[in-house]
């Protein structure tokens, strides 16, 4: 498995750039957030994406992203949709390791509800990203090879990581 990436998914708040972090200096990498590889492609910011060009115009950008991505040693903090179509979880999974974060509803909530730079999150109720949550952790699960709990601090999530990765 050495040599391919590494896609952190879960929900908006997880920790995923959190932990890619950390989990890039130990496998002495990069880690690359995905909304960022588009907005750097694209020339606008994400919600500027949404605005402008609608949320199945970004969907489509980030399975070519995913794609652009997919044979490099990196780690990769997805967005919390990238990975719930099957096509772009078939891209990942066919590239390298796809590890669900899996974090509880309120501690996601907690982090991104004041966050202007998540467009979904801005323009929803709690009741609406509550929602949100239960009809994407199913996907997160069947669109993912290892389910590490959101629970743990992010040095240990990116440890057990790490272990997985090293052992495939």
């Amino acid at each position: 498995m050495s040599g391919a990436p590494i896609f952190l998914c879960g929900f908006m708040g997880c920790g995923k750039s959190t932990v890619g972090k950390i989990l890039a200096r130990k496998l002495k990498t990069e880690c690359l957030d995905l909304d960022d590889y588009i907005e750097k492609k694209e020339g606008m910011t994400i919600p500027e994406i949404f605005e402008q060009k609608g949320e199945p115009y970004f969907r489509s950008a980030e399975t070519q992203a995913l794609k652009d991505l997919s044979s490099k040693l990196m780690v990769v903090a997805t967005g919390g949709g990238a990975l719930l179509s099957e096509e772009n979880a078939a891209v990942a999974k066919a590239a390298g390791l796809v590890v669900f974060i899996d974090t509880p509803f309120e501690v996601c909530y907690e982090r991104i509800k004041d966050d202007p730079h998540r467009p979904i999150a801005a323009s929803s109720t709690k009741e609406q990203l509550s929602e949100r949550f239960s009809q994407r952790r199913p996907l997160y699960l069947a669109h993912s090879n290892c389910v590490i709990s959101g629970e743990l601090g992010a040095a240990e999530i990116a440890k057990q990581a790490e272990k997985i990765y090293v052992q495939r």
